[in-house]
């Protein structure tokens, strides 16, 4: 057993709902189209799930349970409730433990926010993705701008803590274009935004449309220039950019993500989630649930949980991991509790070639303490890894 922290800190929570009324066209998450569903048998098979996770983590700390999908804002605030109800029936709820739900802001489902309030969620994610509808039918989103801002409006009257997501680096944006976008967006940010780049996937549509030239994505020079006038603009508005993507005002941070990029212990309960969990005798597993929505839920009536796979992470793969989840982070990666997690050093983890020559072209920063990207580096995060992770 390599793990030697003394106990793990607190749990993160991950539940995915994997419907949509539509599939977007970039988007390749285990999400699926349903003329209908039986919430009554899903809510049963949540919490049956849940129980099977506590009985493998007894006497756990929850300290952020996650809604996200597919769209979690399709759930029915009962099927919300009686979850986070077994959440801290089968484990421990903080009083301030952060409890979000991703969210499609058309008005059909912002008319559910004061119940998922009730419900218990104290912060919402809603799924903008742009401010214009020509954008927004380019992405298959079922909202248009008016609807997005209203639900923006009604949002901030019934939830405080609510971040919302854009998608920049879009066919002919320029600019200029995402400069007068982002600075709109301002004027409606609460304590957090998410900014992604538009990503290419393959197996989605916008993978084949750009294969075949129907779609002509902006320049690698332009989406450097996108994200550098993203970090300026955020910088400027007092979000710091605490993470490559994600971006917030002090205390804003979004706590879910942070465990994730810290590596800490999550448990992914639903279709196709994942998990990274220490058990009682210390040794740290991966959990993989089945993706298909009738597999899993065949698999939870028939055996309590729906696991496709479940094993120990090895030392080396736990290393890899942190320090790919880590230096997404502003602050990077704390080498003293990368050993401490893992029992390896950075040496036994990295090309320490390679990473000097990052470090000396100014792509990371390495002490004996820490080891983080600066802005040029988390720019091209993917290709740094590729180089001089071993």
């Amino acid at each position: 057993m390599f793990e030697t922290e003394t106990a793990p800190g607190p749990l993160a929570i991950y539940v995915h709902w994997p419907f949509c009324r539509a599939k977007c066209p970039y988007c390749d998450f285990n999400s699926h189209i349903r003329e209908s569903v039986d919430e009554h048998r899903w809510r049963r098979a949540l919490l049956a799930e849940i129980e099977h996770t506590a009985s493998e983590t007894p006497d756990r700390r929850v300290g952020s349970i996650f809604f996200g999908g597919g769209t979690p804002s399709l759930m029915a605030p009962e099927t919300v409730a009686a979850t986070i109800n077994h959440i801290g029936k089968s484990w421990r709820l903080d009083s301030d433990t952060e409890i979000t739900l991703e969210a499609n802001p058309t008005s059909v489902e912002a008319g559910r926010f004061t119940a998922y309030r009730a419900a218990g969620i104290n912060r919402l994610s809603l799924g903008v993705q742009a401010l214009d509808d020509d954008s927004l039918a380019f992405l298959g989103r079922q909202h248009s701008a008016a609807e997005a801002l209203a639900a923006l409006e009604t949002t901030r009257d019934t939830i405080s803590r609510y971040s919302f997501d854009l998608i920049y680096a879009r066919p002919e944006q320029s600019v200029a274009d995402w400069r007068s976008e982002l600075t709109a967006a301002f004027t409606m940010v609460g304590d957090h935004i998410s900014l992604y780049q538009l990503t290419i996937e393959k197996g989605t549509p916008f993978y084949t449309s750009v294969r075949d030239g129907g779609i002509v994505l902006p320049s690698e020079a332009l989406t450097v220039q996108l994200f550098e006038i993203t970090q300026q603009l955020t910088a400027a508005a007092g979000l710091n950019a605490y993470e490559i993507s994600n971006h917030a005002r002090p205390g804003g941070e979004c706590r879910h993500n942070l465990s994730y990029w810290h590596y800490n212990d999550y448990a992914g309960i639903g279709p196709g989630a994942h998990g990274r969990l220490t058990l009682e005798e210390g040794e740290r597993i991966a959990t993989r649930r089945h993706a298909k929505p009738e597999t899993w839920l065949e698999a939870v009536d028939r055996e309590g949980h729906g696991n496709a796979r479940q094993h120990e992470v090895p030392p080396a793969d736990s290393a890899r991991e942190m320090l790919m989840m880590g230096l997404r982070l502003k602050t990077g990666v704390d080498l003293k509790r990368l050993t401490e997690r893992t029992g390896l050093t950075l040496s036994d983890a990295v090309n320490l070639s390679a990473l000097e020559q990052l470090s000396s072209g100014g792509f990371l920063i390495h002490s004996h303490q820490n080891l983080r990207a600066t802005d040029k580096g988390r720019a091209v995060l993917n290709s740094l890894l590729t180089r001089f992770l071993v």
